[in-house]
């Protein structure tokens, strides 16, 4: 039997702990297996990562002192050696530590319990496919074809255009080869429809993995998947770490979402982990979304992605009409509701037609702008809004720290009517109330969501049209389906153009060219009203027109001249703390220490972990910072940080990493490190 073990731990320490085997064990190989161990004084659960029969090199301790596990939990492996291949690849990607890779990987629970299986699901229907259009038999056929020049696929269409009956279409045939298929969404709770559809197509072979589950439950699920119960697995972005013996595809539903990279360490993408893990077994990715993200739009100009359009609404829909409404000629005393908004509802009420108005909370109330001729400040280092702050008096960049007084008057044209737009969400459901006393309003959103199965309440009963109108959050803007919803409303579409961040351009053409698709799905009919401060702002003028293509080709020549993804790399780091002192202070002692670590990985010697390529981008590395963090209080916790950019990752990954595992930090501030951010707030 291997006698040694090296144990992946949940800390964050960057190491392995070696324990030793026990004869019981001695047939068994336990590489993937979850192990209980004595740990200092405590037990606690550990993964094995390897097996050796001799001791290893570099083990710190004597031979004598090393302890025995207790038990091994698992019957079965639960990781593979793809699966480790994918933890050590995190581990040294997004610097975390291998344990901590690991843990994200494993359910928590010792036992099994009954899962929660398809409990949302009314009813399971067996497998009758659609007949395809032309254009999407197309897909299926040059997604599936072995002569692809690449295992990257991306499905791109305008929503309603059959996006999902490509992607079930491509399970199928994988399914039919014997094979298993993950098919990730970006959160279970709104993407209902689309998991009531591949349960209603697959059945029993589905593995449901999400947040309601107990661990015990999943734990359950993972049995099912090693076993080959369950073949097709969908699930958040941690379903991408599936333990499916013989994954034949990934796919990754609305690709452009967020919440496909983790908030929390280790701070992994869903779509690169796929990435690797599909390279890895040389299988086909394929993603799929309405608004790709820039990063993906120009891997499909560079042919490292092949792009498959749909272009025809497939349910008897069409496109919306979508007009916009300036807010600038509005009257002071108009409230949120412009008059067009307003007869639009009315009519559309009329018809016993539904109505959604959208809110995008997720932006500061204040920003700088000019109301006779629209001039906005933004950083003249960054190109990113400056955000007020009341308390100084300052406008300030919250990427590099710059910052102006506020100006008397426009600095473009002259104007004294120039100051601080937006208004905040709170009286808003009170005047959809008070202006539609009839009509029965839900709100959906983060608030106003108090147990557990709301959500899905409110939009089941929406859809049965209970009520007339829906009053939402970027909730009501994912891949929801209402056959008998005519009018969307956007409230105020400029809020996340205000945003101090480079990629909000990106996301309010997303928000607002997805919250316009739940429109005219199935009725020709649709309308859009958008409402606005800036209708002739690029990111809403070409999603209302529909100018799709315009809209990449401009984010992407504007993030080439600031040098920002998809032509730079950025790591961020940020300094929590109790205290703003004890944050900042962190913050620049950082910042001294990389720029100390940039030179002397300047001057080390060229090799072949160290080549002149990496050795010029340490060169070129910018350290952007200390600065405050946009929203620079979190849970007690102060914040700053700083933002490495350069043209190589492996570059910033050495800097980072060097201050990370070789530099004490101080004891009440704790660090985060974000490989490829994509919220700099």
């Amino acid at each position: 039997m291997a006698r040694y073990l090296q144990i992946a731990l949940n800390v964050p320490l960057n190491q392995t702990f070696t324990y030793l085997n026990q004869e019981q064990y001695s047939q068994k190989k336990l590489t993937g297996s979850r192990v209980e161990i004595k740990f200092g004084a405590r037990k606690t659960k550990g993964c094995v990562i390897s097996e050796s029969d001799s001791l290893p090199a570099d083990c710190p301790v004597e031979e004598e002192k090393i302890r025995p596990i207790l038990k091994v939990m698992d019957e079965e492996p639960l990781l593979d050696e793809s699966l480790l291949k994918l933890a050590h690849w995190i581990s040294d990607y997004y610097l975390c530590t291998i344990g901590e890779a690991v843990s994200a990987m494993l359910p928590s629970a010792k036992r099994e319990s009954d899962a929660g299986g398809f409990s949302f699901v009314d009813e399971i229907s067996p497998f009758t496919a659609k007949n395809l259009s032309e254009e999407q038999k197309n897909a299926v056929d040059e997604i599936l074809s072995a002569k692809s020049k690449t295992n990257l696929h991306y499905l791109y269409g305008p929503t309603g255009t059959g996006k999902t009956e490509v992607f079930l279409q491509c399970a199928r045939r994988i399914l039919d080869q014997g094979k298993s298929v993950i098919y990730l969404v970006p959160e279970i709770g709104l993407t209902q429809q689309v998991i009531e559809a591949v349960v209603s197509r697959f059945g029993n072979t589905v593995a449901v993995l999400h947040s309601a589950l107990t661990p015990s439950q999943k734990l359950s699920e993972y049995h099912r998947i090693i076993s080959g119960e369950a073949k097709v697995v969908i699930g958040a972005r941690s379903a991408v770490f599936a333990p499916c013996p013989d994954l034949g595809m990934i796919i990754i539903d609305e690709e452009h979402d967020a919440s496909y990279k983790s908030g929390s360490t280790p701070r992994y993408h869903a779509r690169q982990a796929a990435m690797f893990r599909c390279k890895y077994l040389n299988i086909p990715l394929v993603m799929g979304s309405a608004t790709p993200s820039i990063e993906a739009w120009y891997m499909m100009d560079q042919n490292v992605i092949m792009r498959h359009t749909l272009t025809r609404r497939l349910a008897g829909g069409a496109m919306p009409h979508i007009k916009t409404v300036n807010l600038t000629w509005q009257k002071a005393d108009q409230g949120c509701i412009s008059d067009e908004l307003e007869k639009e509802i009315n009519q559309t009420l009329n018809e016993n037609r539904q109505v959604i108005l959208f809110l995008n909370r997720r932006g500061f109330t204040h920003f700088y702008r000019c109301h006779s001729c629209g001039f906005e400040l933004k950083c003249k280092n960054c190109s990113v809004s400056l955000t007020y702050h009341k308390n100084e008096n300052l406008l300030r960049c919250h990427y590099c720290g710059w910052n102006i007084t506020p100006p008397q008057q426009c600095p473009q044209c002259g104007s004294l009517d120039a100051g601080y737009s937006g208004f905040g969400t709170e009286f808003i459901e009170q005047e959809v109330k008070s202006k539609f006393p009839n009509a029965k309003t839900v709100r959906i959103d983060t608030d106003s969501l108090t147990h557990k199965g709301e959500l899905q309440e409110k939009l089941t009963a929406f859809k049965n049209n209970e009520y007339q109108i829906m009053l939402g959050t970027q909730m009501v803007a994912k891949g929801l389906n209402f056959p008998n919803l005519k009018l969307v409303g956007v409230i105020l579409a400029d809020t996340a153009l205000h945003l101090p961040d480079f990629r909000a351009s990106e996301r309010t053409f997303a928000l607002i060219t997805q919250v316009s698709g739940r429109a005219g799905r199935f009725f020709p009919d649709g309308k859009v009203i958008v409402q606005t401060y800036s209708p002739d702002r690029e990111p809403i003028l070409f999603s209302v027109n529909g100018r799709i293509k315009d809209f990449y080709d401009m984010e992407i020549k504007n993030r080439q001249i600031l040098n920002f993804p998809p032509f730079c790399r950025l790591l961020r780091l940020v300094f929590r703390a109790p205290t703003m002192e004890q944050a900042k202070a962190a913050c620049e002692g950082a910042s001294k220490i990389l720029r100390a670590e940039l030179e002397k990985l300047y001057n080390r010697k060229t090799g072949p972990d160290f080549t002149q390529k990496i050795k010029d981008a340490v060169g070129a590395t910018q350290i952007l910072g200390p600065a405050e963090c946009p929203l620079s209080k979190i849970s007690q916790n102060y914040r700053w940080q700083l933002t490495l950019k350069g043209t190589n990752i492996h570059a910033l990954q050495l800097a980072a990493g060097n201050l990370l595992y070789n530099y004490s930090k101080p004891t009440d501030v704790y660090i985060e490190c974000d490989v490829d951010p994509v919220n700099l707030l």
